[in-house]
């Protein structure tokens, strides 16, 4: 298989997930903040969705000041901003164009129609009139598109990479919001002692859950009231949970391995490792080292595999 043909299959499928995960953040942050809460408490939570994403710096270049309009408009609609909403689906449409005999005639509709369908939505729109509607226009688009690649596209290496480019930047995307949001409570609402801080509690932590689509999935596992500790252990080490870092690493591995005809290839060695690394991980080690420590390590470790994938079986990177 060409190179370019992967290339353009892995960032296809890399930009989908991104846009989707762009508005799962925006979503919680758009729904903690119908709840009760100071200023403080409120601007900390946009400063944490830009630093998510690592657009603080071009934000306040552009912007100067944190404001919830500014900062959705920013994220949804700003094309100079290359991990907004439209951009992402735009780079996503544009991969796919390039690639078209590659396609089932299915998987290029649903996304050329997203793209088509986004532009005609703005422009009325229809973001400001109900974001929450909005978001979740975004994510079901993101469940089609990978719906149809699933139930459409001959499962060779086209379809593997286009698998390795979601489940990548899937593991990339989880870490950044459990980070950011781990590290915005501190100790806070860690184990609250007053009963406002535990119904405060309650509703930060079941906004994430429900952000990864995960709260349904914490009660069903734990039969618990929702603790920090749980869904740090949910979202990180489960390997059932779709959206956790392990199970996303299972899938990089199994469609790294498919792809990869040298079985002692350094990629494959790095994934791996990564996923070993989380199979045998204990929630209480973690927590005990550092969370913040693991996650950001963590990060460091994905980009280096993203490069090394990049070099391997994409088209090299010029520098």
């Amino acid at each position: 298989m060409l190179s370019r043909t992967a290339d353009h299959l892995f960032w296809m499928s890399r930009y989908t997930e991104r846009a989707e995960n762009t508005a799962r953040m925006l979503d919680i942050n758009y729904q903690t903040a119908l709840l009760p809460q100071s200023a403080a408490v409120a601007q900390v939570g946009l400063q944490g969705l830009l630093s998510i994403s690592e657009l603080l710096q071009p934000y306040m270049a552009k912007h100067g000041e944190i404001t919830s309009k500014e900062v959705m408009e920013f994220m949804v609609k700003d094309e100079e901003n290359p991990s907004s909403i439209i951009s992402c689906l735009r780079a996503a449409r544009e991969n796919a164009r390039a690639v078209r005999g590659t396609l089932t005639t299915e998987v290029w509709e649903t996304l050329n129609t997203t793209w088509l369908e986004v532009n005609r939505m703005l422009k009325a729109g229809d973001f400001e009139t109900d974001p929450a509607q909005f978001f979740e226009w975004v994510k079901f688009r993101s469940h089609l598109s990978r719906g149809v690649t699933l139930g459409t596209m001959l499962q060779d290496e086209a379809f593997h990479f286009t698998r390795l480019g979601t489940f990548l930047e899937r593991a990339d995307n989880t870490a950044r919001l459990v980070d950011v949001k781990f590290h915005a409570v501190q100790s806070d609402f860690f184990g609250a002692a007053s009963e406002k801080d535990q119904e405060y509690d309650f509703y930060h932590w079941s906004a994430i859950l429900r952000s990864v689509s995960g709260f349904e999935v914490y009660r069903k596992v734990y039969r618990d009231v929702i603790k920090p500790e749980r869904v740090a252990e949910l979202l990180i080490l489960r390997a059932d949970m779709p959206r956790s870092l392990h199970g996303s690493l299972n899938e990089v591995l199994s469609n790294l391995s498919l792809v990869s005809t040298n079985p002692y290839s350094e990629t494959l060695r790095r994934a791996g490792k990564l996923r070993a690394d989380l199979q045998f991980a204990r929630i209480d080690e973690i927590l005990a080292t550092g969370l913040h420590a693991f996650l950001t390590q963590f990060l460091d470790r994905v980009n280096e595999l993203g490069a090394h994938i990049s070099r391997e079986f994409l088209v090299p990177v010029t520098t």
